[in-house]
């Protein structure tokens, strides 16, 4: 197994950042263009405390549909599993991630998952509080504790331009509404949804995020257990299944940890018990995927033996007497 270091970050950001040149920059996000097509950036944070960084880890970018990940915890945490996925399912989808034929052609109408447009929209209509503004300080006030940086912020410009260019996504809740999927107010809905992918965060971040997970959930400065295990391991299951859009089976075949990816290039990844992983790579393939960054994904699961159904890391456990 390859030890983890920064000079071997360094050379898997170097083996990896030729695949950016396959995919394209979302120019619907502010600041983005062809001068950052190569960015490439990755933190790695081990549940023993180690940090490993390396490239443009840090570049601040925002969260899009990372914030998925966060808004089913808390959806979790107010009505609980059953509520939820009344909701919307826990099924993968071939389709794109914001696709509205799913929700007409099928037999039932809810999203198929908390991590296409669909159901996070839907799930955020089930985080609580009396008014937007209020749900989401609670967003931010929870992804703070995750991260342990105050210093999180939505960016106006961001904001400004996802409620600009929300079309689909609003063509998604009022359909969802038509059908009694969605029963609170949609703009709400949407504008919770829009903040909440706003937000920018750097690599650090994200492998804040996936290190939260990795060790089941507890505020990472004071122990403190901040959402129970069986929640937690919802929320895993789902990024293992649904969580790189309609490319997430080749993740859990080829990476084999959850991960959560982004428009904006971000990727979280947690292999639990060992790490939490942050990537920013703006170039996107047509799934919505970082094209520089899922192929870094892949490259530190196969040298740091990081595939939970891989044999060589059966062997490393019972080498450990785990």
């Amino acid at each position: 197994m390859q030890e983890l270091t920064n000079d071997y970050l360094v050379e898997a950001i170097e083996d990896s950042r030729p695949f950016a040149s396959s995919g394209n920059v979302n120019m619907i996000i502010p600041e983005y263009d062809e001068t950052i097509r190569d960015y490439l950036g990755v933190t790695i944070i081990t549940t023993d405390g180690e940090c490993f960084a390396a490239g443009d880890n840090d570049k601040f970018i925002p969260m899009q549909s990372t914030s998925k990940i966060i808004g089913l915890m808390l959806a979790l945490q107010d009505f609980g599993k059953e509520r939820v996925f009344q909701t919307v399912g826990m099924e993968p989808m071939g389709d794109f991630f914001n696709s509205i034929s799913q929700l007409e052609s099928y037999d039932t109408s809810k999203p198929f998952n908390p991590m296409i447009n669909a159901g996070a929209i839907a799930v955020s209509a089930l985080i609580k509080g009396q008014t937007v503004d209020k749900r989401f300080n609670r967003y931010m006030d929870f992804l703070r504790k995750v991260t342990n940086n105050e210093q999180l912020e939505m960016s106006e410009e961001v904001y400004e331009a996802e409620k600009a260019n929300g079309a689909r996504n609003r063509s998604l809740a009022y359909f969802m509404q038509s059908t009694g999927t969605l029963v609170t107010d949609v703009e709400e809905a949407l504008d919770l949804y829009f903040r909440m992918n706003s937000v920018m965060m750097c690599c650090h971040d994200f492998a804040r995020v996936g290190l939260f997970l990795a060790k089941g959930g507890l505020d990472l400065e004071t122990g403190e257990k901040l959402i129970p295990s069986h929640h937690l391991r919802t929320v895993k299951a789902i990024m293992m299944t649904s969580g790189m859009y309609n490319s997430s089976g080749h993740y859990a075949v080829e990476a084999g940890f959850p991960c959560k990816s982004g428009v904006s290039g971000s990727i979280i990844g947690s292999s639990p018990g060992r790490m939490g992983i942050g990537v920013v790579g703006p170039a996107i393939d047509k799934k919505g995927n970082s094209t520089a960054g899922g192929a870094l994904i892949k490259k530190l699961s196969q040298d740091l033996e990081l595939n939970m159904f891989g044999i060589e890391n059966t062997e490393r456990k019972n080498e450990d007497g785990i």
